[in-house]
Parts: structure tokens; sequence; C-alpha cells
């Protein structure tokens, strides 16, 4: 079950599996895949097991099959340091490139990734204006942009449903602006309610929390900050 939501006039539909999909333009819009990370963290000297690219890769493919959109948007920090790229093993990027061929696909440049491979295809580009949405990596503060659609922030929210407290991934916005979760599997996140991600909303917002069967929608005032972690 997806939700829909009204930005700047545009009806967006929010897949519970973290992304837009805008069917008057056949769009897909996805946020900080952050391609490479585990291998990067590995060049590092930590050593993770690599599979978060793959499993990335696998769901958007199935996201793509699903919706089959004209065009894909990648809202930046699609790689997770300017390596990532070349990191790629010959089958992650075999599967990337017969994607990025497929579509008509736009990379947004993110601070994890200030350049993307010209090899890779797809038009790059900083900001992107469609219709009545403005696509971009980071939400501006001030004044909000109309229709501006951004990623960046990772957001997650906490609720209280059933005596229980849930957390989850979100999208967060208000009617003139919104901002996606983090697409990629190896990607923490941010509490909304955390001033970087408040202060982008002068009035009141609301999030869509990702679930197993849908996306669930709650106002800001039904919110409860993340429980903070602390390490043994």
């Amino acid at each position: 079950m997806s939700q829909f939501c009204y930005i700047n006039g545009a009806e967006l539909v929010m897949d519970r599996r973290g992304a837009l999909y805008w069917p008057d333009r056949q769009m897909l819009v996805v946020a900080d895949l952050h391609f490479g990370k585990g291998a990067a963290f590995a060049a590092a000297g930590q050593l993770l097991p690599p599979y978060d690219t793959a499993a990335t890769l696998s769901l958007l493919e199935t996201l793509i099959a699903a919706y089959k959109p004209r065009q894909v948007v990648a809202l930046g920090d699609s790689f997770h340091d300017e390596e990532s790229a070349a990191r790629l093993d010959e089958e992650s990027d075999a599967r990337l490139r017969a994607m990025v061929a497929g579509v008509d696909w736009t990379w947004i440049l993110g601070n994890h990734d200030p350049a993307i491979e010209a090899g890779l295809g797809g038009a790059v580009t900083e900001e992107l204006v469609v219709g009545p949405l403005l696509f971009r990596h980071e939400a501006s503060l001030g004044s909000a942009q109309a229709g501006e659609i951004s990623g960046h922030f990772h957001p997650k929210a906490c609720v209280r449903v059933r005596q229980k407290r849930l957390t989850q991934r979100c999208f967060v916005g208000d009617p003139m602006r919104l901002v996606l979760p983090a697409f990629g599997a190896f990607t923490g996140g941010l509490d909304v309610l955390d001033e970087a991600i408040s202060r982008l909303f002068a009035n009141d917002f609301r999030v869509w929390l990702l679930g197993r069967q849908g996306v669930y929608p709650f106002p800001s005032r039904a919110l409860q900050p993340i429980a903070p972690y602390y390490a043994l």
C-alpha cells in the first residue's frame, strides 16, 4: 500500500520501499543510494561485508520493473565517495550501467559525490526543474522553494502505536517541499525532530513512515524523540 501526497500541486506516490513516483511524468525518484559504502569502509580498514550495493541494486531493479518509469532521478549521494564507482565489482557495474541505459536517467550531485563518472551514462546536474517541482540534493534553508524535492538527511521518525514505540525511515514534508528517506541498504538515519530537519519547516509538517505493508502518515505533533543509542 502506497500513499499519495501533493507537493506544489503535483500528485506523487510514496512507495513503502522508500522511492517516490510521479505518475503524470512517469518519473521514479530515489535519494541517497550510497553505492559502495561497505567497500569504502573496508578500504578504510573497517572490514564490513560488501553486500550493500548488490542489495540496493536489486531493490532499485524491482521498483523499475514495477513502475516502468520513463525517467529516473537520483537525488545525490548516489555513490558513497568519489572512488565508489571505480570500486564496483564487475557484476554490480554491469547491472548499474544497464539500468541507467534503459531509461532517461538523471544524476543529481550530492556532497558525497560532487562528480559522477561520465562513462556511467545519464545526465548529471546540480538541480533539475520539471514542471512545478525542483529536484536537488539538500533542501534549502529559509523560505522554501515551492515544489522542492530533496534527500540528504536520511529522515527517521518515532511514534507510539498501541503502547509500542516504532522507529522507521520516513518521508517528511509539507505542501511546499518533501524530503525523501535514504534508499541505500547501508544508510543510517536522522530524527526528523532534530533541528537540522525540523527547521526546514516553518509550520507544521507530516511524516510518512515506511512499514512492511505500506506507508503510514502522522502529524508532527504525534512524534516522539528517537531514543539515543549508548554503546556499552
